[in-house]
């Protein structure tokens, strides 16, 4: 039995779907912890591509149960339209559950967050203006919906109807926007409560029952370290706990149950949205890693800003998050280059700095300090052992290793389930590395994954 947190060691994007979705197949549960519909995960599995915003990675596979923990906040309609969509595709919901005491997202949300954001001008956050952000705050200021909230007419009525008032008002004086019409917004989540009643759970309940029958349990992060709302490169972060700290939060749980934590770090680094970004390559290579690597959001289609691997923040990801082990993906983008560099410091100031600034004026005038390697200039997306690997690749795996002080247990070289490398699996396999605190490989036994 394993439980396990599966984390991004960046700021967001780093391909946690497809390493949530490989895990899933030794998970009997998989739990999504916090975030919202502003995360997204693009699976392909059989060439069919799968596109999920709060619905768990699990939900492909028939017998794992999937629950939308208590830290998320619901929209309520994208919910029924990926459920709706995956049933259309043949994937069974019936194991899909969701948090009674999860906070909704209403309609005054989603414009307050796009009317703010546009009111901030030069200053703008990059939110994806789906309202996550107005949600966590009404949820800390202690007026919000919860799903629990949805299926009692009474109740939701009682509370939309002051809320919706008093949200008109902020429409009206501050924006300078239309009012919305409380009976509507009741009539239209009523609806969504009548189908959404037969998933609701108390989530918490329902994980440690799993946990006391020593079930393997996946918890599924959203976003990146980075975009930690403490722990982050604020302001530009997100709205709630995307550390491993906050997957326990979230879900309900003590951090004792937890036995590994697992970061995913691509092989070289990328940002959506504004905030400083050291490593940011904005010429023809940075344009090749957008391109070769379809580094457009999923929630939002939005390019990526692409740069080199930062290990200062990957480091950090390390000690925040406590990780046992890392996955690295989109190796195969790198195949064409011929040097490929990695940021190993920052020079601030004149002064080298090995640590991740916390004072964002500071982090903005970081320069990256650079080791370049070379490029193996030779195709990976058919490895499936390091065996397979060109020798530059793995020195490159290596070095990263070294660096990041933490074994990688998992190389991603593809979106496909079956373009990957596990020598170790973080939930049944043995607690051994695939790269040593030397960097030396430690081949042990091979556990290849194939496409189902």
């Amino acid at each position: 039995m394993a439980n396990v947190i599966v984390i991004g060691a960046q700021w967001g994007d780093e391909g946690k779907g497809k390493i949530t979705d490989l895990l899933s197949r030794s998970a009997d549960v998989v739990v999504r912890s916090q975030g919202g519909v502003n995360a997204g995960h693009t699976i392909v599995v059989q060439g069919q591509i799968f596109k999920l915003h709060l619905i768990p990675s699990g939900i492909l596979y028939s017998d794992t149960e999937c629950i939308i923990g208590s830290g998320t906040v619901i929209d309520p309609q994208v919910v029924l339209e990926e459920i709706d969509q995956l049933e259309a595709l043949g994937v069974s919901t019936k194991n899909l559950m969701i948090a009674q005491t999860a906070h909704v997202t209403m309609p005054y949300h989603r414009i307050i967050d796009r009317a703010s954001e546009e009111r901030r001008g030069d200053r703008k956050i990059g939110t994806t203006g789906r309202g996550i952000g107005p949600t966590y705050a009404d949820k800390s200021e202690r007026t919000g919906i919860r799903v629990i909230d949805l299926m009692d007419e009474s109740d939701l009525r009682q509370k939309l109807e002051w809320t919706i008032n008093y949200k008109n008002v902020i429409l009206e004086k501050l924006y300078n926007l239309s009012p919305l019409e409380p009976e509507a917004v009741i009539q239209e989540y009523l609806g969504y409560a009548k189908r959404l009643r037969s998933y609701v759970v108390d989530s918490s309940l329902k994980i440690y029952e799993a946990i006391e029958k020593r079930k393997n349990i996946l918890f599924e992060g959203a976003q990146g370290t980075l975009l930690d709302l403490d722990h982050g490169t604020y302001p530009y972060v997100t709205s709630s706990s995307p550390i491993a700290g906050g997957a326990c939060v979230g879900a309900g749980i003590g951090p004792t149950a937890i036995d590994r934590v697992i970061g995913v770090a691509k092989a070289y680094t990328t940002r959506v949205g504004e905030g400083p970004f050291p490593s940011e390559l904005d010429d023809e290579i940075g344009q090749l890693l957008c391109d070769i690597g379809a580094e457009f959001g999923t929630t939002t289609g939005r390019r990526r800003r692409c740069g080199w691997f930062d290990a200062v923040i990957g480091r950090y990801a390390v000690r925040i998050n406590g990780l046992d082990c890392l996955a690295i993906t989109k190796l195969d983008v790198l195949d064409s280059v011929d040097e490929i560099k990695v940021c190993v410091a920052y020079e601030l100031d004149g002064t080298t700095c090995d640590h991740l600034p916390s004072n964002a004026s500071q982090f903005a005038r970081c320069k990256p300090i650079y080791k370049t390697m070379p490029g193996w200039k030779q195709p990976t997306t058919h490895c499936r052992s390091l065996d397979d690997l060109p020798k530059q690749a793995l020195d490159y795996l290596k070095f990263l290793a070294e660096l990041m002080k933490v074994p990688i247990a998992i190389v991603s070289l593809g979106a496909s389930r079956d373009q990957t490398i596990i020598v170790e699996d973080p939930i049944h396999g043995p607690k051994r590395a695939l790269l040593d605190a030397n960097g030396t490989p430690l081949l042990g036994d091979k556990l290849p994954v194939t496409s189902e």
